[in-house]
């Protein structure tokens, strides 16, 4: 979730019953610190620190490694990575692995280097992601990977989407865009609304975003609302390649801003079913009610 990740809002979500994972990509080791005490100030429940893999050198990892969070998160890892050394670091400092992949080769690969759990992220998801839906991407993972735990991601937000994918062999689900309609979240109140006030509709995969902010992810779109700001760009990377140090300005002015049209919002299919925004613990709580009463009622009932 980037930079939709807060102490608050981990602690929330680990105090509730989940796991809340930080964003810990492009921070100093002390900025790291920093979080990872503020939210064992708030809860003493477990939680992540996570590293996007290809924007991480060496002293990131170190830094997020010398925390010894409960759950070392990973994603989006350059092609030549080593993640067998990488894991076997996490795991010497005492971290459960926790690898995002959007792809079943990717999958196999980081079960190959250790990881501990396999996320496997549908294109439904916001922000970065790839090609394949989720309920293919998971069973597929979810077979090939066995008996390592999956975990689903991408085109989830309430209990129906954990039931469902439970029953595709997944063992949870990883949530984002959910999370970003919270009062923890520590995003614009413009863009709570959006995702609120959203149908589900109105994102689309580009690059846009990435081009604008000279970023270079390794096989990744970006689902983004669509906006003034992706509607003006879509379609003219080399005009957008040449003013991109403006465009990259103006991005920061309107997130600052709150600016809902000029800003770039990640978020995923699922703001079609988010209606309200709602404390994280609240969120978690409904979560796993909803999916029990499915699970324990009304799916019984459909087996004669």
């Amino acid at each position: 979730m980037g930079g939709g990740t807060s102490p608050e809002l981990v602690a929330a979500v680990s105090a509730a019953g989940g796991l809340g994972i930080q964003a810990a990509s492009g921070r100093s080791p002390e900025d790291v610190g920093r979080l990872a005490a503020a939210i064992r100030a708030l809860t003493d429940r477990p939680f992540g620190l996570n590293l996007l893999l290809f924007l991480s050198p060496d002293e990131s990892v170190d830094g997020v490694l010398a925390q010894r969070p409960p759950v070392f998160s990973t994603a989006w890892p350059r092609e030549d990575q080593d993640l067998k050394t990488l894991f076997g670091r996490a795991h010497g400092a005492g971290c459960t692995v926790m690898h995002m992949v959007a792809t079943l080769p990717d999958a196999e690969k980081a079960a190959a280097a250790g990881a501990d759990v396999i996320v496997a992220q549908g294109t439904e998801g916001g922000g970065h992601v790839g090609t394949i839906g989720t309920a293919v991407l998971v069973r597929m993972v979810a077979r090939a990977v066995s008996p390592l735990p999956v975990l689903a991601a991408g085109g989830i937000a309430d209990g129906a989407g954990l039931a469902a994918m439970l029953a595709l062999g997944a063992e949870g689900v990883l949530l984002g865009t959910r999370f970003l309609a919270t009062p923890e979240a520590p995003i614009p109140d413009a863009f709570k609304q959006e995702i609120v006030d959203s149908d589900g509709h109105d994102t689309l995969l580009t690059d846009v975003n990435d081009i604008a902010q000279d970023m270079h992810w390794p096989g990744a779109w970006s689902r983004v609302s669509r906006n003034r700001f992706v509607e003006r760009w879509q379609g003219r990377a080399n005009e957008l390649r040449r003013e991109r140090t403006a465009v990259a300005r103006g991005l920061a002015e309107a997130r600052q801003q709150g600016d809902v049209e000029e800003a770039v919002l990640y978020t995923g299919q699922t703001s079609g079913l988010i209606d309200e925004i709602l404390p994280a613990a609240v969120v978690v709580e409904e979560i796993v009610k909803e999916a029990e009463e499915i699970l324990g009622g009304r799916l019984p009932g459909l087996v004669s």
